[in-house]
């Protein structure tokens, strides 16, 4: 095989990074889909450099709790990512999702690029359109300028904490039909 061949082969990788409420529930839902890599919590769109989870709990860093998805484009594409955010969250309540409320909890996507612009822009057009949902969209759009990786306990936290409240409450209905709802979207699939 030749070098060009061996390029040729590898799969592109790219990134998402979207903010739907609390990290944890994105992560837990992205977990097993074909095509995600990886996915890392985090922060995203503030003014603090470097901030803690702590200081983005009280709203005022402007970051929001997103996750950065690593995903192969050959596999899942970043419109079907984008489809199912727009399912697993609420995206026309401002700075809100359920019990938790605040500025770090909007719906934002954060693009990586121009064609991702134009893809999201593309893809909250006929959400809007489709009726899903019966409020306007409040998903904010913005090109990522810094993301700041959430602290190492946040990582995979749901799948390291089902029996915490939170997670038994909140995250794992939106997993439970995340996973029926896009089961041809999971590793095996089956929810």
């Amino acid at each position: 095989m030749t070098d060009q061949q061996e390029v040729s082969s590898e799969s592109t990788i790219d990134s998402a990074t979207l903010g739907g409420g609390c990290f944890w529930c994105l992560e837990g839902v992205y977990q097993d889909f074909v095509g995600v890599e990886s996915i890392l919590p985090g922060y995203a769109g503030g003014h603090e450099e470097n901030p803690s989870y702590e200081a983005v709990c009280t709203g005022t860093t402007g970051h929001a709790e997103v996750v950065q998805l690593r995903f192969r484009p050959d596999e899942v594409s970043y419109e079907t990512l984008l489809r199912v955010f727009f399912t697993i969250h609420d995206p026309t309540t401002p700075d809100r999702q359920g019990a938790d409320v605040g500025t770090q909890y909007r719906s934002i996507i954060f693009t990586h690029s121009r064609e991702q612009d134009e893809v999201a822009r593309r893809i909250m057009a006929e959400v809007s359109e489709s009726g899903i949902w019966d409020a306007p969209l409040v998903t904010q759009l913005e090109s990522l300028d810094r993301f700041w990786e959430a602290e190492p306990y946040h990582h995979r936290y749901f799948e390291k904490n089902p029996g915490q409240g939170y997670c038994q409450m909140v995250v794992a209905p939106k997993v439970a039909k995340a996973r029926k709802s896009f089961a041809h979207l999971l590793r095996g699939g089956k929810p």
